[in-house]
């Protein structure tokens, strides 16, 4: 990948600054409109009224701010052991720290990315920006878990805001079709970078300044993009009606909620059969089943049906849901396991979980000849296949496993194989839809990754639980060194039980793959939209 060089840059400016009719404002047209025909584009890319003079600094601005929703997700993961030790969190309720910001990222990313293309798209990112500034102020200041977890829900919140507004500030910014390309390929290396910057950020500030300034170096990042977007981000907003679909936004959310909320219950003593957790997972099927219901009778609807009902596309979501599942519950519990049973400093659990952000990186970014030559499903099956294989090496954990034969292994086979998926997924995903449909169908991969970051932790974090309860209850031992390591066993056979059932949820992304997903004719299918934030 190529990146320009400053001095090209500078010449790019300046050209387009002499180009420019003076207090020239070019019409503002929403993305996947009638007017990005390639007809219509093609006389935009022409047009020097369509050329944004300050797209690269536009391209600067919104790279940080979906940088730091990123590096939220992986500096947290490092942080959460302290974090643990310093709220008095419990086991059951740790992965909250996780869930709440996927959960609240994913239930309202599709209804983000309305509000930023009818409030104007550079006032959502503002409001994302500052908004995610002031909740990871309330995380740094949580005096317990409760309002540590609702600082959580909020991150994620305003974060559904900010990276539709994003991506879709980028897509009005640059009209050229090459310019654009390089613009998101520029993009997608800021967040594949923000995972790797993210671990080693977090070992340092966790190991010197405490799990608490894993929330405040949010605050500077954002204040940061808020003063440069106020002078060079131009304002762009959809055209025609403005509805809000509240209620579909209201029940699927709802209903999310409700569902991992019941799989914590279980993990809480009550189990799978307590009545709590059966109500909650009843008010969850009602619920989401409603807003299927709504969305098709809606006639602005927030996922409109007709783009998860192509069998291809669906099962392709399917597949990105399943596999989100599995890796993020995968990084949850490989963090426990580098703290507590290696006995690793946050510092070097960070740069332990390097090798995994880098191979994803070198895929995604090397492998795009491959989709051309092998085609996307098979890229897909392929990388599904060794992401499982990768999952169910750690299954031979136990006290005597080390970094090397265990842990790296599981990491160079998990990041090439996700980075396969990540990387010809969106061929499919978005190939063939309408162009009014574009904007959702993006989102609505994103969604399905972020709803699969939610439940999967959750769900490992209660087989867990159980796994880890029934194993002390059938060894007893004496107090002292006995008891720690009968623990410390304890854990691992948890840790087992948890990839295990990641291995399977991969190995149900690949079923969903080679059964769902139809293999395109010809060569392989080209996506327009933006590429989803991982």
């Amino acid at each position: 990948m190529r990146f320009c060089k400053p001095a090209g840059l500078r010449v790019t400016l300046h050209l387009t600054r002499h180009t420019r009719p003076p207090r020239t404002h070019p019409p503002l047209v929403r993305e996947n409109s009638p007017m990005t025909s390639p007809a219509r584009r093609a006389t935009a890319a022409t047009d020097p009224a369509a050329t944004d003079p300050h797209r690269w600094m536009t391209l600067i601005v919104a790279s940080v701010a979906t940088l730091m929703v990123v590096l939220d997700v992986s500096v947290v993961n490092i942080a959460l052991p302290q974090a643990q030790s310093d709220l008095g969190m419990s086991d059951t309720n740790r992965q909250w720290m996780i869930t709440a910001y996927a959960l609240a990222f994913g239930g309202l990313l599709l209804l983000g990315g309305r509000i930023a293309d009818f409030i104007g798209r550079k006032k959502a990112l503002l409001l994302g920006l500052l908004g995610f500034a002031a909740a990871s102020l309330l995380g740094g200041l949580a005096p317990n878990p409760g309002t540590l977890f609702t600082a959580r829900a909020l991150q994620g919140a305003f974060a559904a805001v900010l990276a539709p507004a994003a991506l879709s500030l980028i897509t009005v910014a640059f009209t050229d079709q090459k310019e654009r390309a390089k613009a998101f390929g520029i993009f997608g290396a800021f967040q594949g970078g923000g995972g790797a910057v993210g671990l080693l950020l977090g070992g340092v500030l966790t190991e010197y300044e405490g799990w608490r300034w894993c929330m405040y170096i949010n605050i500077p990042i954002a204040l940061a993009a808020v003063l440069a977007a106020r002078p060079y981000v131009r304002e762009s907003r959809a055209a025609g009606d403005r509805h809000y679909d509240i209620p579909g936004a209201v029940l699927v959310t709802g209903g999310l909620v409700s569902l991992v909320y019941g799989f914590a219950q279980a993990a809480d003593g009550g189990g799978w059969t307590d009545p709590t957790t059966l109500g909650l997972l009843g008010t969850a099927v009602v619920l989401l089943t409603a807003f299927v219901v709504v969305e098709h009778r809606s006639t602005h609807p927030l996922l409109p049906l007709r783009v998860i009902l192509d069998r291809s596309r669906a099962g392709v979501f399917l597949a990105n849901l399943l596999i989100g599942a599995g890796m993020f519950g995968m990084n949850l519990f490989m963090t426990y396991f580098l703290q507590v049973n290696l006995g690793y400093t946050p510092l070097q659990a960070g740069c332990a979980f390097l090798p995994f952000s880098i191979g994803i990186i070198a895929t995604t970014t090397l492998g795009a000849p491959l989709v051309n030559r092998y085609g996307p499903k098979l890229l897909m099956a392929v990388g599904t296949t060794l992401a499982t294989a990768g999952l169910l090496w750690l299954t031979r954990l136990d006290a005597a496993s080390g970094y090397t034969g265990e842990v790296l292994p599981t990491q160079i086979l998990v990041s090439v194989g996700v980075g396969f998926f990540f990387l010809a997924g969106p061929n499919i995903a978005l190939s063939g839809v309408n162009p009014h449909d574009a904007g959702v169908a993006s989102a609505a991969l994103s969604t399905s990754q972020q709803i699969g970051a939610a439940l999967g932790p959750a769900l490992l974090n209660t087989l867990y639980i159980s796994a880890v309860t029934g194993y002390l209850a059938s060894h007893t031992t004496t107090p002292g060194e006995a008891a720690k390591n009968l623990q410390l066993e304890a854990f691992l056979h948890g840790y087992r039980i948890a990839f295990i059932v990641a291995g399977v949820l991969l190995a149900a992304a690949l079923v969903a793959l080679i059964t769902l997903v139809k293999s395109p004719k010809g060569a392989a299918g080209t996506a327009t939209a933006a590429p989803s934030v991982h």
